[in-house]
């Protein structure tokens, strides 16, 4: 299902390990590395360490524009979104959010880049000028949050609210939101483009949780390893990635109009937080230091 090809060290990368992009023209992962205040850049193609970039306050989003040739990093430390130029990662701008700057997500075909942040927004930036030209005002604060891409929706982990936010990135204006009745802690989401649906990762109880896209109605849940943080879908393959802080991986494939389990694969305490690449077909894997071994990214080769 997903065989350990390799690994790439981190050097002396410390402390938690947060969220990922990639930089897929110079296969260069650009890693938010939380815990060490700065973003760690890793060479797919000779897979070593190239840099880390530092002096960041708690780095927790990274998002990267092939059309601009810009690298967005989200700091949670003094809710800037910081700007460097794909190159040479040249300082590029700043902007300021307030607070808590965390997920970012490019729309590279529309020109947009969103940041959550704060205690309940999306930031909605122009990516030519680097220019907020919208914001969504929401419950809680945004966790995991996807564009879809046959509508001009976005679907928002809120948390803090128990609930899926649903909000249009045209107007910035919340459309609709679904309460997660039983289920909390709802950080980690993908979406299922093929079969219109929403997957919420929770972590009270360790459940996948599938809605609907139409309408938020609950299709099924199933159970996961515990402490999820990432969640990938495999359309080539009919699959689900789910990465979990207690040390684990599982996989789930499609069965009908839900999902069955495929298998538990087991990775490292605390490697909660992965990335998918379907350009690479690979599944990447943050692993924070431990007692034993420095930080390093496992690099997974799906099969068959």
């Amino acid at each position: 299902m997903l065989q350990l090809e390799a690994k790439i060290p981190l050097g002396d990368v410390h402390g938690r390990i947060d969220h990922m992009a990639v930089d897929l023209a110079r296969q260069r992962l650009l890693v938010a590395a939380l815990g060490h205040g700065g973003l760690a850049v890793a060479d797919l193609k000779t897979r070593h360490l190239d840099r880390i970039v530092g002096n960041l306050p708690e780095p927790q989003g990274v998002g990267y524009d092939p059309v601009t040739d810009t690298i967005y990093v989200a700091n949670a430390g003094d809710g800037s979104l910081r700007l460097f130029k794909g190159a040479d990662f040249t300082p590029a701008g700043r902007i300021e959010l307030g607070s808590d700057a965390d997920n970012v997500r490019v729309d590279s075909k529309a020109g947009r880049v969103i940041v959550g942040h704060g205690d309940g927004a999306l930031a909605i930036l122009d990516a030519a000028t680097h220019t907020i030209i919208a914001s969504a005002a929401l419950k809680a604060h945004p966790e995991s949050f996807q564009l879809d891409g046959g509508s001009e929706r976005i679907f928002v982990n809120l948390p803090n609210a128990d609930a899926i936010g649903v909000v249009n990135r045209t107007t910035g204006k919340e459309i609709a939101s679904w309460p997660t009745v039983g289920h909390s802690a709802n950080f980690a989401m993908a979406l299922d483009q093929a079969r219109q649906h929403v997957l919420v990762a929770f972590r009270r109880p360790a459940e996948l949780g599938v809605f609907s896209a139409a309408d938020g109605k609950p299709i099924a849940s199933l159970q996961t390893c515990g402490d999820i943080d990432d969640l990938f879908v495999d359309s080539r393959r009919d699959r689900v990635y789910v990465s979990c802080g207690q040390g684990f991986m599982d996989v789930l494939t499609a069965d009908g109009a839900t999902y069955r389990s495929a298998g538990r694969i087991p990775t490292a305490a605390g490697a909660r937080t992965s990335l998918f690449v379907p350009e690479l077909d690979r599944l990447l894997l943050a692993v924070p230091a431990g007692s034993t071994s420095g930080a390093a990214i496992w690099i997974y080769r799906p099969s068959p």
